[in-house]
């Protein structure tokens, strides 16, 4: 006997999932960005649509989308979004990790891109990063200091196993492990 399992496509799941967006508040500080947008791939027709329907309330009718294609495997010329069209349009000289929307009516806006397969941890500080009124970083700035804090963290969850792995064990100044006879007794001092 032979059975099928139905699977959802990832292009299904992507467009049933809601954007996830962080919005720098509105305010007088003009800043780098407008906040940032972390989709779930890297496939554009998919995930363009959410994210317009997410930013009509708060910005109105989205109209034509830039990227840097070397984050984006494609880049459609159009993407077809609740009866309307969506233009898509890209700019090597772009900042790869960047969006920008335009809207006929209300403005131009920048969005850091958080790639998609970036850790939860990782994603939140760069959202929150990226919607600071009158932010002065760019897009690749806040993704090098992220890199550099993401480094940091492994190089210290590293430290915390060795330390483990080693029965918590001080290390003496020379680079090895010191046990119970390295530690002065009680009321002597080190010579």
């Amino acid at each position: 006997m032979t059975s099928t399992l139905e699977r959802t496509a990832p292009r299904d799941l992507a467009a049933e999932l809601p954007a996830r967006l962080s919005l720098t508040p509105k305010t007088a500080l003009a800043g780098q960005l407008d906040g940032a947008w972390w989709p779930y791939s890297r496939d554009l027709e998919t995930e363009l649509p959410p994210l317009a329907a997410a930013l009509e309330g708060p910005w109105g009718r989205i109209t034509r989308v830039t990227v840097n294609p070397t984050r984006w495997p494609v880049v459609p010329h159009t993407v077809h979004t609740a009866g309307r069209t969506l233009h898509v349009g890209w700019f090597t000289e772009q900042d790869p990790d960047k969006l920008i929307l335009l809207s006929y009516t209300a403005g131009r806006w920048d969005l850091l891109v958080v790639p998609p397969e970036t850790a939860p941890a990782a994603a939140g500080r760069l959202m929150v990063a990226a919607a600071i009124p009158g932010n002065v970083l760019t897009a690749g700035v806040l993704m090098a200091n992220e890199a550099v804090i993401g480094r940091g963290i492994r190089d210290v969850q590293r430290q915390e196993v060795g330390w483990e792995n080693e029965g918590g064990a001080c290390m003496s100044p020379y680079g090895g492990a010191m046990d119970r006879r390295s530690l002065p007794l009680p009321g002597s001092t080190w010579r």
